[in-house]
């Protein structure tokens, strides 16, 4: 599938870092303990699996790929809901995002995404770079 999906065009909700709101809904699939979380400016490699609420398909993974992608967080490469739902993670951890279309892309379709659509990824963040993964 292709990365265009993800890039942008133009544990309890009571921790830190988890996001629920109009736009975002996050869901800490399986934790993970680290000293250092991500933070804006950091370049990450998540592995991800993008599927489409309304029906269950999926449109786009990196597991098939073999290789997470990098970005830097927070820095408007990617769709709203990553550069927020990314924030504050451990590398390890695993989340279920649920982005409404206002923070993925809107009214625009992209590829096999059809406008108005809200997106669920399972992210996985892999690392972060120029950090070590904490011994647990």
């Amino acid at each position: 599938m292709k990365v265009f999906a993800v890039l942008a065009l133009a544990l309890p909700a009571a921790l830190a870092g988890i996001i629920n709101n109009d736009h975002l809904k996050t869901e800490v699939l399986v934790a993970a303990d680290c000293k250092r979380k991500t933070q804006a400016g950091d370049k990450i490699n998540v592995h991800y699996r993008g599927t489409l609420e309304s029906d269950g398909s999926e449109f786009d993974a990196s597991y098939g790929r073999g290789q997470p992608l990098s970005f830097t967080v927070g820095k408007g490469q990617v769709i709203m809901g990553w550069d927020q739902g990314l924030l504050d993670m451990c590398p390890g951890e695993k989340r279920k995002l649920t982005i409404q279309p206002d923070w993925a892309y809107g009214s625009r379709s992209v590829g096999p995404i059809p406008a108005n659509s809200v997106l669920i990824f399972e992210s996985e963040l892999v690392s972060i770079d120029g950090v070590e993964r904490d011994e647990l």
